[in-house]
């Protein structure tokens, strides 16, 4: 996927649809500016998380195949494994929202895992009526082998950062998910931003349509 960058990796779009602009330049030729360089360094940073992100959507979807099953299904037994070792453990009308699935489709889905013996449903809660979401005695060791590895090796790598660098990483990736979390409530909510007009590249929802001739 294309991500912006020229074939030296610092240029990008000035968004005035006249060409790119250097990133280390301040618009008067000075590639030392401190904006140029926060602008790479911001840069770098993202397309790490990207890279982080979509290398955990492939041990995913390697769990996936390594079960046997569909990677969405993957996807929600890690949802509900994860929840259950941070003591909140899901309903089926929180997976949805994880998963990103209507409720629906969750409930096939759950109905999959239940059949398969990856999941069970208990009722904890004092209203009878909530359903809690369990891993079921035969996952959870499976799921600890294949994963074993990647939580030793992250382990080992966050260990060479200070409490105090962590704490730092920590609220800066929560400040991202907050983020990420209103883009997708606001902007995003309809599936994306409305469209540009193709003639007048002005989205058609911030369009004044005129009635005089």
């Amino acid at each position: 996927m294309a991500n912006g960058h020229g074939a030296d990796g610092d240029r990008e779009s000035d968004g005035s649809g006249n060409g790119y602009r250097d990133r280390g330049s301040d618009g008067n030729g000075n590639g030392d500016s401190t904006a140029g360089r926060e602008a790479v360094r911001v840069d770098r940073v993202m397309d790490g998380l990207r890279a982080f992100g979509a290398n955990y959507t492939e041990f995913t979807r390697r769990f996936a195949t390594w079960l046997g099953l569909h990677s969405t299904d993957a996807a929600a037994l890690v949802e509900i494994l994860y929840a259950e070792d941070q003591g909140t453990p899901l309903s089926p009308a929180r997976l949805s929202e994880r998963v990103s699935l209507s409720s629906g489709a969750t409930a096939i889905l759950l109905k999959r895992l239940e059949q398969a013996g990856h999941i069970v449903r208990t009722r904890e809660s004092t209203d009878r009526r909530v359903v809690t979401l369990r891993s079921s005695p035969g996952i959870r060791p499976r799921a600890i082998a294949f994963f074993g590895p990647y939580s030793e090796r992250m382990t080992e790598a966050m260990a060479a950062y200070s409490p105090q660098e962590i704490q730092h990483f920590e609220k800066f990736l929560g400040t991202l998910r907050t983020t990420m979390d209103a883009l997708l409530a606001h902007e995003y909510e309809g599936g994306g931003p409305t469209p540009p007009h193709p003639l007048t590249g002005v989205p058609s929802a911030n369009r004044t349509v005129s009635t005089t001739r």
